[in-house]
C-alpha cells in the first residue's frame, strides 16, 4: 500500500478540480475542468469524467486504489432507476422553493437543517410535484458517484443532513412522511470515508482507472476542504476568509440553531459545528480593490489597535453570529485615513470571527483552541496578527484547503487505516 495512490473529485460551483495523492498525503496531480454557469446533470459528468482522466494521465494509474466525491451542499435532482435524470438540477443557491419550505416547517424538529427554502428536503419536495418516474432522490456528489458504480441510492451522512437525516441517531426521520416524502426514495446513507462498491469496471476501462480501483463515501464541498486543512483536535477550528465568514469547529458533541443557522456535521466520532456570517471579503471589496489593499496591508499595525468598533457588512442583515435581518453596516466614525479605515475594517471582522466561536460555544461547543484559515483572505499577514490578538489562539494557514484535496483524503482513509494523514477523529 505504500505507492497506492488515492483520488479526489470536488464538484464545486464554477468548476470540477481533482486531486491525486499518496499515502503520505502528498499531491501528485491536479487537473481542472471548467462548468457553465446553469449547469445540467450531464454538465456535471463530462467535467467530472475529463478531470479523472486527467489525473490518470499523470500518474501511474495502476497504483489508484480509491477515488471519493464531494459536491455543493443542497444541490438536488431526481433520477429513474437507472440513474437518467428526470428532472433538471436546482443548485445549492437556489431560494425558490418557499412553498415548499413552509410546508417543511410544520413537520420537522426545530433545529433541523432541512428548513429553508435552501434546503435539499425542499428543492426534492418541488421536484417531486413537477416529475414523474422517479427512483431517487439524489445529490449533486451521489451522482456522479452512482455514474462511476452503478448504483444511484447512496449518499452519505453530510450530504443529506439538508435532507432531512438524523445524523445524531443516524436514521431518516419518521417525520419526513409529513410533507410527503416517499421514503423509498431516499438512499441509502453512508458515513464519509467509508467503502460503498467498485468503479464499474467498462467506466473504470473508459477512464483509465484500473478494475480494482472503489468508490468511497464522500461528503459536501465544505466539509471536504475542512478535512483538508488536517484540523482533527476538538476545539481546533477552520475559518474560511472567502466573500462571507465562514466558522467550523471540531465538537465531542453535537449543537444546533436553526435561528443562526448553526447545524453539526458528524465526522467519525467527532462533530464539526458551524456557522457563517455575511461578514467578510465582499464588504472590503465594495471600498478597495484588491491592488489597494495589496498595497495597504504592509502599512496595517495590528499591534496599535484603531479603537473603531465596527460591524462591516456589505448591506444590511446578519444572521451569525447575530440573528437579525434588518442589522445595519457599522462602519463610522470613518477616519480620514485610509489605511486607518481599512484596518478598522479587518479588526471588525476578525471581531466578529472571536464573536462567532463564542457563541458556538456558548451553544455546548468547546473553545476554540486552535484556527486554521482558509480562503482568500487568508494570505494576509497582518490580517493574521490581527485575528490572534482577538481571537486569543494561533491562527495558522492551512497548507491544503482545496475540497479535492480532503475529498481524496477520504478516499485513502478507507484503505489505510490509522494513517498520520487523517487522524481518527476525522
Amino acid at each position: 500500500m505504500s505507492s497506492a495512490i488515492f483520488l479526489g473529485i470536488d464538484l464545486g460551483t464554477s468548476g470540477v478540480r481533482g486531486s491525486a495523492i499518496d499515502t503520505q498525503g502528498n499531491e501528485l496531480a491536479t487537473a481542472r475542468m471548467a462548468l457553465p454557469r446553469i449547469q445540467q446533470p450531464s454538465d456535471w459528468q463530462h467535467a467530472a469524467f475529463d478531470v479523472i482522466r486527467q489525473l490518470c494521465d499523470q500518474v501511474e494509474s495502476g497504483l489508484i486504489q480509491a477515488i471519493a466525491i464531494d459536491g455543493t451542499s443542497g444541490t438536488v435532482m431526481l433520477c429513474d432507476d437507472t440513474g437518467e435524470p428526470c428532472s433538471p438540477a436546482l443548485m445549492y443557491y437556489d431560494q425558490s422553493c418557499t412553498d415548499e419550505a413552509e410546508e417543511i416547517n410544520r413537520h420537522a424538529p426545530e433545529d433541523s437543517a432541512a428548513r429553508g427554502a435552501s434546503s435539499s428536503l425542499a428543492k426534492a419536495l418541488y421536484l417531486l410535484k413537477n416529475h414523474d418516474h422517479v427512483a431517487h432522490i439524489c445529490h449533486q456528489a451521489d451522482w456522479i458517484a452512482g455514474r462511476l458504480c452503478g448504483r444511484f441510492d447512496i449518499s452519505d451522512e453530510n450530504n443529506c443532513l439538508k435532507l432531512g437525516y438524523d445524523p445524531v441517531n443516524r436514521e431518516w426521520p419518521g417525520w419526513l412522511a409529513g410533507p410527503g416524502i416517499d421514503s423509498t426514495l431516499l438512499p441509502r446513507v453512508y458515513a464519509p470515508g467509508t467503502t460503498i462498491a467498485p468503479v464499474d469496471k467498462n467506466i473504470a476501462q473508459q477512464l483509465g482507472m484500473p478494475a480494482h480501483c472503489r468508490l468511497v463515501a464522500g461528503t459536501t464541498d465544505s466539509i471536504a476542504a475542512f478535512i483538508a486543512t488536517g484540523a482533527c483536535e476538538t476545539g481546533e477550528a477552520v475559518t474560511s476568509l472567502g466573500s462571507t465568514l465562514v466558522l467550523k469547529l471540531i465538537s465531542a458533541r453535537p449543537v444546533f440553531s436553526s435561528r443562526l443557522g448553526v447545524y453539526s456535521h458528524r465526522l467519525g466520532d467527532s462533530w464539526l459545528a458551524g456557522g457563517a456570517s455575511n461578514s467578510g471579503g465582499k464588504v472590503l471589496l465594495k471600498y478597495f480593490d484588491q491592488a489597494r489593499m495589496d498595497e495597504m496591508t504592509p502599512l496595517l499595525e495590528p499591534g496599535a489597535p484603531t479603537g473603531l468598533d465596527y460591524y462591516p457588512l456589505a448591506q444590511a442583515g446578519e444572521r451569525f453570529p447575530r440573528n437579525d435581518p434588518e442589522l445595519q453596516p457599522l462602519l463610522e466614525p470613518r477616519p480620514n485615513d485610509e489605511v486607518k479605515f481599512f484596518q478598522a475594517m479587518l479588526e471588525g471582522i476578525a471581531s466578529i470571527e472571536a464573536e462567532g466561536y463564542r457563541s458556538l460555544s456558548q451553544l455546548g461547543a468547546p473553545a476554540v483552541i486552535k484556527v486554521f484559515t482558509s480562503g482568500g483572505g487568508s494570505s494576509n499577514p497582518a490580517w493574521r496578527k490581527i485575528r490572534e490578538l482577538k481571537l486569543g489562539v494561533p491562527v495558522e494557514i492551512a497548507e491544503h484547503s482545496e475540497a479535492s484535496y480532503g475529498a481524496a483524503l477520504l478516499a485513502m482513509r478507507a484503505c489505510v487505516q490509522a494513517t498520520p494523514v487523517i487522524p481518527e477523529k476525522i
